[in-house]
């Protein structure tokens, strides 16, 4: 990556202004957090700074409460895990600009940490509004941005501070940046990619972009139904994506172009609605049923999935299998993520619900390296420039 870093500034008794990303999942009922990932992701930025006595002021958002403050999306439980963490007090305020958090800046010590409240609950966070980064940029002497996994939007605390103050990359978004991609430049082979989540649109860049790169795709998930219509497939009720059906043909002759090996399911598991309370059935994918919808992979193409991973000395996984948040539609999700933390080959999974998966069955130390950023990671890898990159200072 040639931008600068954290590493190239000097940041001792510097009010820094770090973009960290602690939207974490938290239990509606408990109010606890219930995946901590992300946190420990933005760790050595934020030891790094203590250590050289910065004041360090974090800045992140959570949830979509649509430019209005809402009482459950504060990120009160966020400062209180940190604070854990570091096993030290991380301060607290209830905005993220003004008065309020003037004050609570101006009060900051050498190695203090402060967490500013949550972003969008300004609604020119997310407009990029000019004025707003100004006011957030007003509260530091230097901005690192370590949040990869909000990289790909032109929000004002992403690539709008950056326009005001020194501004470089945290250990983070560095390691994101480096890890990806060293899959496009120069990935072990066999390179698999394995592919699931319900839409093909969200990935027609990055797999047209990796083609050339790949030796072996493997798609699953609710994106699976338009490649198998594509083939001229029946999939029954399940929702194919019409404009992209001619796409996903096109994306099935570029795999022969380019000598590239495509799996998709030889079987499914279909059932005629998404609840816990159904079983569903496996069948061939050439006798889907009118009425149902493909849920899961079936036996016989995780076999052949699996065929597939272990041969490999490069695997990227971006996408649940089956729509996993149903126990019943997860198992082959959960199979080949264990699978994963198996093989003795560079394993990268691309954040988001994928990252929930391997996070919950407690396998991200037996991962090469997890993401914290699913849009980020897709549009990285489908060659876009990243607004939250660009921003940042270039290396001389």
């Amino acid at each position: 990556m040639n931008k600068m870093t954290v590493r190239d500034i000097d940041v001792v008794g510097k009010r820094v202004l770090v973009r960290v990303d602690f939207n974490v999942p938290i239990d509606a009922k408990t109010g606890k957090i219930t995946d901590d990932s992300r946190i420990r992701a933005a760790l050595p930025t934020i030891n790094y700074l203590i250590e050289r006595h910065a004041r360090i002021i974090l800045l992140s958002h959570f949830g979509r409460p649509k430019g209005k403050v809402v009482e459950d999306m504060r990120l009160a439980p966020a400062a209180k895990r940190l604070s854990e963490i570091l096993h030290e007090p991380v301060a607290t305020v209830g905005d993220c600009i003004g008065p309020k958090a003037e004050k609570a800046v101006a009060a900051l010590k050498d190695g203090d940490v402060l967490l500013l409240e949550n972003l969008r609950f300004h609604p020119e966070e997310e407009s990029g509004d000019e004025n707003f980064a100004k006011a957030l940029a007003s509260l530091g002497d230097v901005y690192v941005n370590d949040a990869f996994g909000t990289a790909h939007r032109a929000h004002a605390s992403i690539s709008g501070i950056a326009h005001y103050l020194p501004a470089v990359a945290g250990f983070l978004l560095e390691k994101e940046i480096n890890t990806l991609g060293a899959l496009l430049e120069n990935p072990d082979h066999p390179f698999t990619a394995l592919f699931g989540g319900a839409k093909v649109s969200d990935k027609v860049a990055m797999l047209k972009n990796i083609m050339g790169k790949v030796d072996t795709l493997l798609i699953g998930g609710g994106m699976a139904a338009t490649f198998l219509k594509a083939k001229s497939y029946s999939v029954g009720a399940s929702a194919v994506e019409a404009d992209i059906i001619n796409i996903a043909g096109d994306l099935i002759k570029d795999t022969a172009k380019n000598n590239v090996n495509i799996l998709l399911p030889v079987d499914v598991l279909v059932a005629d609605k998404i609840d816990g309370s159904v079983k569903g059935q496996i069948v061939t994918v050439d006798k889907i049923p009118s009425c149902q919808i493909i849920v899961d992979i079936g036996p016989k193409t995780v076999d052949a999935f699996e065929k597939e991973l272990k041969k490999s000395k490069t695997v990227f996984w971006n996408g649940t299998i089956g729509i996993a948040e149903v126990p019943q539609f997860a198992k082959a999700t959960r199979t080949l993520a264990k699978l994963l933390s198996k093989l003795k080959a560079r394993t990268i999974v691309g954040g988001g619900s994928t990252a929930e998966t391997i996070a919950e069955l407690g396998l991200a130390d037996k991962i090469t390296f997890v993401s914290t950023g699913g849009g980020a990671s897709l549009e990285f890898l489908g060659g876009e420039q990243l607004p939250g990159v660009l921003a940042l200072r270039d290396r001389i």
